[in-house]
């Protein structure tokens, strides 16, 4: 069945070409496939058919008729898998930076998915058939630990802590900007930005997040820090840090690759461009995560050590400062 939005421009919208517009608004979407369906009659202002060059004004009505992907089924694929830990019960990965969670929308193969199927005899069926064994997940561009479960009783034991905030996870992130206080407490409700459908936002009536963070090292204009989750939001840290104006270096989502603390000038942008270059993604990992065994019920810590990109920026900005 075809997937039916409707969409009103707010009053007072600049304008704004039609297929950039439905890009920013419709989660998952590329300005290619917006294309196609405007160029296919799949898309009415105002009940008529117009070009994707069609610029909206505040007022407008936008229907789209999405065709949705036909079901993808998860296939093992032959993709090399860090694994830190596994017993028959569960295992836990150290997932690296570019490789998407599960299949979804534009992304059906080489995921964490596909490379647990090849590893593992039978992982956990409560998900739907493109998402076993993920308890949790990360963004593509996250590095780090995550507990995948091999049996549905696992699997619900696991979520179940999560659920209840019991899981332990600390993530060490570079971030811009130096901090006047060594340890804080990040409050502040999130939800999906009305002007970018794939963006979250801070906003008020959102979904409560707590973050937390103690400062490992400050370097003049970016700083090493630990981060605790209390709840599990989509892109919370990220948000979070952004809020407090010290966006994730290197994230291209919320303008952690943007010259946001320091002197700035010439010396500053030739200092950051090749640690941009390094740091392609957001500089956040996964470094711990504890948890309760489901079977032995003994309490599980693991560890794991900071990818390669991090460290060279690290090592970079500890040469500097020396």
């Amino acid at each position: 069945m075809p997937h039916e939005i409707e969409i009103r421009v707010p009053p007072g919208k600049k304008k704004e070409r039609l297929d950039i517009f439905l890009t920013h608004h419709i989660e998952n979407a590329t300005r290619n496939k917006v294309q196609q369906a405007i160029n296919g009659g799949l898309v009415l202002v105002d009940g008529r058919s117009v070009k994707p060059s069609h610029e909206v004004v505040g007022g407008e009505i936008i229907h789209i008729t999405m065709p949705r992907p036909p079901p993808q089924e998860a296939l093992p694929e032959n993709i090399p898998l860090s694994v830190v830990y596994e017993d028959k019960d569960l295992l836990v990965v150290n997932k690296p930076a570019g490789m998407v969670t599960h299949p979804a929308y534009g992304n059906y193969s080489g995921t964490l998915v596909n490379a647990l199927l090849h590893h593992c005899n039978s992982l956990s069926t409560l998900n739907e058939p493109t998402r076993p064994g993920i308890v949790h997940r990360l963004d593509k561009g996250t590095s780090g630990l995550m507990v995948i479960a091999k049996t549905d009783t696992a699997h619900a034991f696991l979520a179940k802590q999560f659920s209840q905030r019991s899981i332990l996870r600390e993530y060490w992130a570079i971030v811009w900007g130096v901090f006047t206080s060594r340890t804080g407490r990040i409050d502040a409700e999130l939800g999906r930005s009305k002007s970018d459908r794939k963006k979250i936002a801070v906003m008020e009536g959102g979904k409560r997040a707590v973050t937390e963070y103690a400062i490992l090292r400050q370097f003049e204009y970016l700083s090493l820090v630990s981060l605790k989750l209390h709840t599990g939001r989509t892109h919370q840290i990220r948000v979070h840090l952004a809020h407090i104006q010290h966006p994730v270096f290197g994230d291209p989502t919320y303008n952690g690759r943007q010259l946001v603390w320091g002197p700035g000038g010439t010396r500053q942008k030739a200092e950051v461009q090749p640690l941009l270059g390094i740091m392609s993604r957001q500089a956040l990992h996964a470094k711990t995560i504890g948890f309760v065994h489901p079977a032995t019920k003994a309490s599980l810590l693991f560890d794991s050590g900071l990818p390669e990109d991090m460290v060279s920026v690290l090592n970079v900005l500890e040469h500097k400062d020396t």
